[in-house]
């Protein structure tokens, strides 16, 4: 099951920053859920769980603007559209599941996830970057609310 997940991850990635691209290139007919389903295709026979790919694409999806103001203070340095695409896209990932699916994903393993989408696919640096801002997101927006369900306010 963890492969699996690792893999709709690769594809949840690929589907946001295709969409996200798409988007800044100035292509108004692109719609995430044909993007998805196209690249869910390619996979049907390796990812069992297509509700847990579509949940985090659908989740980042709608939460991007929530999610880029939180990235933002963790990474003062790094204006939001100043960082990398790809990284841009994991970090969105990560700060997704550890901000909306604590239930079904440990923070640990989250986090640990983001890395290696970052290592596959990021820069050398990559791997560091996203670890250091999503560990203290970590520590600041999950382990310091004293209720994590209001973390998902």
């Amino acid at each position: 099951m963890a492969s699996n997940r690792h893999l709709g991850r690769i594809v949840a990635l690929q589907t946001l920053y295709e969409y996200e691209f798409r988007l800044q290139a100035g292509d108004t007919s692109v719609d995430a859920d044909e993007v998805l389903t196209r690249n869910l295709e390619r996979y049907e026979t390796a990812i069992d769980d297509t509700d847990f790919v579509k949940d985090l694409v659908t989740g980042v999806v709608q939460e991007q603007p929530g999610l880029d103001a939180k990235i933002q203070p963790i990474a003062p340095e790094w204006p939001i559209e100043q960082i990398s695409r790809i990284d841009r896209t994991v970090l969105r990932l990560g700060l997704y599941e550890l901000l909306f699916r604590g239930d079904k994903v440990p923070p640990k393993v989250a986090i640990n996830e983001a890395v290696e989408l970052a290592k596959a696919f990021g820069s050398d640096n990559s791997s560091k970057f996203i670890n250091g801002v999503l560990g203290t997101a970590f520590r600041t927006l999950v382990e310091e609310k004293p209720d994590n369900a209001s973390a998902e306010a």
